[in-house]
């Protein structure tokens, strides 16, 4: 017979988007607990760079110190290069926030899930959802999983969270249907390199094509390359990553391909080969999405983690009330602060813009991510702060 115990809330998934949400619910008094089918530290496929937004809120929980002292190398400069031309923007320090970071995954996750434990959260790994249970009226009422001994354990709940990403079991065992979906996908790859010569965060732009590098953790830079999907291939043959890796960054800036080419990186490129984006349904009788498993947008405009933080702290908040009102105020709140940014990012997604469109573009994204900052520097979170975790 399944083995049943209860908690406050069950998260499925522990990356950034469900170790934070343990975390804050940890700490405002609720029993946790989050299990993920990965392990501790492991890496995953994200875009690294946190927006202000996402700084502000690390710094408020008091786990960037953490980050620091992980040797994460702070930004404070980003370059945007548009066609043969570059514009360098300061990053001002604000709202306690003196530099933007672009950590590997292997260190923030692991943070957030270090800060989620201390906070009283359990975080077991080597799990993976089973199914959901529900009660009176279809409402869920708890989980079945697989754990690491392969054995199917059961816990009751008040709320299931699905932080499980944009393959979210969660999301489609409660059946979650998409309310806004994007039209636009651009496939990336990427890799980390040692010994590239470059200050702050670059941004390169020509049509069709784009490119970026960023300083990370132990001495690398994680260096892109964005292209339409379509050229990943050959007709019906794909095409080797690494060489398409390097064609795209030799038409965007010929100086920064030849670094690429000179460093030995200590893993071979990856690859995404793109996904439209979506919205789905935030939350339902007994379960809530955060993260990719509610929200994913292409990753050009690089603010997925940034996301993920924000609706973490915002489904916290409902989650502490316990209300159908605190649930609906974290999904209007979220579409509020998120549909801008998912617009605009689907439309540099096309790829099909001028360099003068672009910056239109740009400057409607700062004002996106400017209002989600103050947004987030005006919420109270008394219920989440804590000391530096040790």
């Amino acid at each position: 017979m399944p083995v049943k115990t209860s908690y406050d809330a069950v998260i499925i998934g522990a990356r950034c988007a469900g170790a934070a949400t343990a975390m804050l619910m940890a700490r405002a008094g609720m029993r946790v607990l989050a299990i993920d089918r990965g392990g501790y530290g492991t890496d995953t496929v994200s875009t690294h760079a946190l927006m202000r937004a996402g700084v502000v809120q690390l710094h408020r929980w008091g786990v960037l110190p953490r980050l620091l002292e992980e040797g994460t190398p702070p930004l404070r400069t980003t370059t945007f290069h548009y066609g043969d031309e570059a514009v360098s923007v300061a990053i001002r320090p604000a709202n306690g926030v003196e530099a933007l970071y672009a950590p590997r995954r292997t260190v923030l996750d692991r943070i957030l899930v270090d800060a989620a434990r201390c906070a009283g959260a359990t975080v077991r790994y080597g799990c993976s959802l089973a199914g959901l249970t529900r009660g009176a009226g279809g409402r869920v009422r708890g989980v079945t999983m697989l754990d690491a001994a392969g054995d199917i354990v059961s816990f009751d709940t008040d709320l299931v969270v699905g932080a499980d990403g944009v393959f979210s079991s969660v999301a489609r065992l409660a059946g979650a249907p998409a309310t806004h979906e994007g039209r636009h996908a651009t496939a990336v790859i990427y890799g980390h390199f040692p010994a590239i010569d470059l200050d702050g965060s670059h941004w390169w732009y020509r049509r069709g094509l784009s490119a970026g590098a960023m300083p990370t953790n132990h001495g690398r830079h994680c260096v892109f390359a964005a292209m339409p999907p379509a050229r990943l291939r050959n007709g019906a043959q794909r095409v080797d990553p690494a060489e398409t890796f390097q064609d795209v960054l030799h038409a965007m800036d010929p100086a920064l391909a030849a670094q690429v080419a000179a460093s030995v990186p200590d893993e071979p490129v990856r690859v995404f080969a793109g996904r439209r984006g979506y919205l789905r349904q935030a939350f339902g009788p007994g379960w809530a999405l955060v993260g990719d498993a509610g929200y994913f947008k292409d990753p050009l405009t690089a603010h997925g983690i940034t996301d993920a933080l924000r609706d973490a702290e915002l489904l916290a908040a409902a989650a502490v009330t316990g209300t159908q009102a605190g649930f609906a105020s974290y999904a209007a709140t979220r579409d509020a602060l998120s549909l801008p940014l998912f617009q605009v990012t689907d439309a540099i997604a096309a790829l099909d813009w001028d360099l003068e469109r672009l910056r239109t573009l740009h400057q409607a994204l700062h004002q996106a991510m400017k209002r989600e900052v103050e947004h987030l520097t005006a919420a109270t979170t008394r219920h989440f702060q804590e000391e530096v975790v040790s």
